[in-house]
């Protein structure tokens, strides 16, 4: 198998490790799952093509909480400052483009390994690929071949859904959009 791991690998460290621990030790409160933070958002032509719902129901039922949220529409500055990590690339003023392109959904999620978690549910960056990786997401997000990107995206540019790529990207991108945020905070705005 060329060292190649499943879906469900980042998973039995999170759920069966503490099942483990409190197998041992025969209490919860001595079992300490460290929640992280990550920033997901619907791009343009998620909000557009009416995937907001779906895509909220599917972080809510995957263990996801959704600190805080609000909608933004991104001037060609702000989505160019965004996506500064891009600027040499060919994609980039395509990018900005399409992200000026209407308003966007930006969520701080929260959970243990967050990241992990939602690059997993998100799927490959070409929503083309994740359509041929993820043949069913279009009927059920209960399996481990899901992905959101292969259930709205499009391409490589129009695939929904943006998530931090590392916990230094997330806490760029939530102080980005939200500035400042307690851990304590929950607040959504309406779109």
């Amino acid at each position: 198998m060329g060292g190649a791991t499943s879906p469900a690998a980042p998973c039995l460290s999170v759920c069966l490790l503490p099942l483990l621990f409190l197998f041992l030790h025969g209490c919860w409160s001595c079992v300490a799952i460290e929640r992280e933070r990550t920033l997901a958002m619907i791009k343009p032509d998620g909000l557009s093509g009416n995937y907001t719902e779906r895509i909220k129901e599917v972080i809510l039922e995957s263990g996801f909480d959704i600190v805080k949220e609000t909608a933004v529409q991104l001037d060609a500055e702000r989505a160019s400052l965004f996506y500064a990590e891009h600027s040499g690339r060919s994609f980039f003023d395509s990018l900005v483009k399409y992200m000026t392109s209407g308003p966007v959904l930006v969520m701080i999620l929260e959970r243990p390994d967050a990241i992990l978690h939602w690059r997993v549910l998100i799927g490959p960056t070409d929503a083309r690929k994740a359509k041929t990786s993820h043949p069913n997401s279009h009927k059920s997000y209960a399996s481990f071949h899901f992905s959101i990107r292969a259930m709205c995206g499009v391409d490589s540019e129009k695939n929904c859904v943006h998530g931090s790529d590392s916990p230094q990207s997330a806490a760029r991108e939530i102080s980005f959009f939200f500035g400042d945020v307690r851990s304590d905070t929950v607040e959504h705005d309406e779109l």
